[in-house]
């Protein structure tokens, strides 16, 4: 059983999943890099960190998949002994019209974004009231918030990331167990590769910090909520904007 603190970051073979992974790691954390399809990406972060000494290994589970992530988090606990952090960070977006927006593509959002966070939480909540410690982080979205045109169903999943993260605290709270949100506004990464150049911009021009914010940003925040400076902040959704929305 490792003395470390272990922490696993559902869908963090890139973007802002990957900059928790790597700043965890580089902090001292037993990492789990969690992944579905993004097989290569995943093992070339775990063997970059393993090779500078990181204490860090790999997991495929689809977060929709309630049978997949309790094999993960049996996994986790075989290699480490404890679950002290659970980043939920996988998810995927979705651009069109309500019209447009057949039952298929709701559901798939619905399912990885939202049920994949329920399931994930679900399935390291018994090993946390034990342990009467534990933190979750859900990632959400600043368009959880507030909407976002054109995006119902990734609005209403990030929405409901938002609504389960408070209800949640509460429930675990007594068991000493936080439960906090992070809503990303505009980051750098490739989930904004559908957006064109002139996009970008205009959508920058209406951030007041003036830039996109960076995964190591989202990251930095994430472990602030993991750290003992966090202990008596449960239940919050912490936006991160540049001040779109205040």
């Amino acid at each position: 059983m490792s003395m470390k603190r272990t922490v696993i970051v559902t869908g963090s073979s890139k973007g802002i999943g990957a900059a928790a992974a790597i700043m965890f790691a580089q902090k001292g954390f037993n990492v789990v890099i969690n992944y579905n399809e993004s097989y290569e990406s995943a093992s070339l972060l775990c063997s970059s960190l393993v090779s500078n000494g990181y204490s860090v290994i790999t997991q495929k589970a689809n977060v929709a998949n309630k049978m997949e992530v309790d094999l993960m988090v049996k996994e986790t606990l075989y290699k480490f002994g404890s679950i002290d952090v659970l980043i939920n960070n996988a998810g995927i977006a979705y651009q069109g019209l309500i019209t447009d927006t057949d039952e298929i593509d709701f559901d798939r959002i619905i399912d990885i974004d939202l049920k994949g966070v329920f399931n994930c939480c679900k399935s390291v909540t018994q090993t946390m009231v034990n342990q009467k410690s534990g933190t979750i982080i859900n990632i959400s979205s600043m368009w959880g918030q507030v909407g976002a045109s054109c995006e119902v169903a990734y609005s209403a999943a990030k929405a409901g990331v938002i609504g389960l993260t408070k209800a949640l605290a509460k429930e675990l709270a007594p068991s000493g167990i936080t439960v906090n949100c992070i809503a990303p506004g505009l980051i750098e990464t490739g989930m904004n590769s559908n957006l064109t150049v002139e996009e970008l911009n205009d959508f920058v021009n209406e951030i007041p910090l003036g830039r996109m914010g960076s995964a190591d940003e989202i990251a930095a925040a994430a472990y602030f909520l993991a750290s003992p400076a966090a202990d008596y902040i449960t239940g919050q959704v912490l936006g991160i904007n540049g001040g779109y929305i205040i």
